[in-house]
């Protein structure tokens, strides 16, 4: 299995440009597989199920949310 604080990790130390990038609708499901990855490593469940309904009913608005969120904060900030 793969590292998963690595990849967390290199998602947080990522430019803040490809973050903005990885908003766009199709590609904001890397951000679900980061609140996945990051769900299961502090064994959160309320977090994987975010993750999981942030990539498969919510995608056509939650890219919107991480959008915002990366535009004011940097990196997404709800429930991540």
């Amino acid at each position: 299995m793969a590292n998963k604080n690595g990849f967390i990790e290199s998602m947080n130390k990522l430019p803040w440009i490809v973050k903005l990038l990885l908003c766009i609708p199709v590609l904001d499901i890397v951000w679900g597989v980061y609140r996945i990855v990051k769900g299961i490593n502090k064994k959160d469940t309320f977090m994987i199920v975010v993750g999981i309904l942030w990539i498969v009913p919510c995608f056509a608005v939650c890219w919107l949310i991480d959008l915002v969120c990366v535009l004011v904060w940097k990196k997404p900030k709800f429930f991540a």
